[in-house]
């Protein structure tokens, strides 16, 4: 089995939901189980900053799919969670992005699949879920808490929990 970091991201719809929904249906087709959930996290947009802010947040999966299969997966169910991949925008609005931040300890560079993430390092709003989970995970040679201390978290805030709201 391999452990396998996945960063969820979307600014169209009920994305919270849409999160529990996403998580749900990656732990039914990749026959995985989940570790951790971190937190969502509302970010700004970045890349194109002309747009709603982002939610963002990571898991934590046990899977025995291998790399190319489970990239597979997320994307069919990006697909069903209305994301078309063909039509939008590079960095634009989107209902839900998955991406597959590591896998074990493996390095790949292949045309469809990098890993770990290449922009990986450039980005806070995937660290600080990511350093909510696991934050002396070692990924391409850099540990999750020290790689998000030499990035600003400027206009990133963690929000309540679903649960915690609604009976409060």
């Amino acid at each position: 089995m391999a452990d396998v970091l996945i960063a969820l991201g979307g600014n169209v719809g009920d994305v919270r939901a849409t999160f529990q929904k996403a998580i749900a249906n990656i732990c039914g087709m990749a026959q995985a189980a989940l570790l951790a959930r971190s937190s969502d996290y509302a970010t700004p947009p970045w890349g194109d900053e002309q747009q709603a802010r982002f939610i963002n947040a990571c898991i934590e999966i046990e899977t025995s799919l291998d790399p190319h299969a489970l990239l597979f997966t997320l994307h069919k169910i990006e697909q069903k969670f209305g994301r078309d991949r063909a039509k939008e925008t590079r960095w634009g609005p989107r209902t839900l992005d998955l991406d597959l931040i590591a896998y074990d300890d493996i390095s790949l560079e292949k045309p469809e699949l990098t890993l770990p993430h290449p922009r990986l390092f450039e980005r806070a709003f995937v660290l600080v879920p990511l350093a909510e989970i696991v934050p002396d995970r070692l990924i391409g040679g850099r540990h999750v808490r020290a790689a998000l201390a030499e990035l600003s978290t400027e206009g990133i805030e963690r929000l309540p929990d679903p649960a915690t709201n609604a009976s409060g």
